[in-house]
């Protein structure tokens, strides 16, 4: 499991792996590239799901993503989690293995949210404590999504973009940009989400992640049960100008639709890198 030597295999618009799905993937509808399997759902179970996702494993490349890690915590990894995890892992060999910049346990009770960090030089030690402590497990990089958050903290020390490039440069990992998390988060917040993106370091930009989300009038809701807003898809423009090397991935996580309509959306995330390497290089080139 490479990050550096997925690429190779991983490119172009993949698709998040839901089990509704898997009669649409195994017949080879869509011309799907590769999937992006959310490991939650496989490390702790055997049976009729290990043996669908064998058959998805045989027919396509996959990428691994996680949401229990719980990087953030102040306390240890949960072990049986974590063993559970990098066995899947090693069993199917993804690309990559992701993970999400939260927290998700504490005293070894698992909340089952993604919890927002405060940004401290503090947390920082403490997820790269924990990402190092992966890498070193797995052989090689892994990658940090950035989060949707909802609440700050009186006592953040730097911004959430000083903090992301500070956990990536101290882990030395990855990162899996959900430009709808970002979008998000700059309503939320107040910030500007252009100005984000052309600050990321893009060597360290290795997926791309595009959901839709809840517009409750007063703040927006990364839901991933709708189709990707207009907003967003200009904001992916954006970030498919700086980082076109990066595979993007499909997700829809609630009321999930029928197979078309996520093919429909990964064939306009096609479109719209199409047509921004179309008009030439990235600001980063100039």
């Amino acid at each position: 499991m490479t990050a550096g030597a997925g690429q190779g295999s991983i490119e172009g618009v993949g698709l998040g792996l839901r089990s509704c799905h898997y009669g649409d993937l195994v017949a080879g509808r869509g011309s799907v590239p590769w999937l992006e399997v959310l490991a939650d759902n496989y490390a702790h179970g055997d049976g009729l799901p290990l043996w669908n996702l064998e058959r998805i494993r045989e027919r396509y490349p996959v990428v691994f993503h996680g949401v229990g890690m719980s990087l953030g915590s102040s306390g240890p990894l949960d072990a049986e989690y974590t063993a559970a995890v990098l066995d899947l892992v090693r069993r199917f060999e993804p690309a990559w293995y992701s993970e999400h910049l939260a927290w998700t346990s504490s005293g070894g009770r698992h909340h089952h949210e993604l919890l927002p960090l405060p940004f401290l030089e503090e947390t920082v030690e403490i997820l790269a404590d924990h990402v190092r402590e992966i890498q070193d497990r797995l052989g090689d990089q892994m990658l940090l999504e950035n989060s949707a958050f909802y609440a700050g903290f009186r006592a953040d020390q730097m911004s959430e973009l000083e903090f992301v490039g500070r956990v990536l440069e101290a882990a030395d990992c990855l990162l899996l940009l959900d430009v709808n998390n970002l979008y998000v988060n700059a309503f939320n917040h107040g910030y500007d989400a252009g100005d984000f993106l052309l600050a990321l370091p893009p060597e360290r930009v290795a997926q791309i992640h595009l959901a839709g989300h809840d517009d409750r009038g007063h703040y927006l809701v990364d839901a991933h049960g709708s189709p990707v807003a207009e907003p967003v898809w200009e904001l992916y423009a954006q970030a498919a100008g700086l980082f076109p090397a990066a595979p993007v991935c499909v997700e829809w996580d609630r009321d999930i639709p029928a197979f078309d309509v996520l093919l429909a959306e990964a064939d306009r995330a096609r479109r719209v890198s199409a047509a921004v390497a179309a008009e030439g290089a990235s600001p980063h080139a100039s």
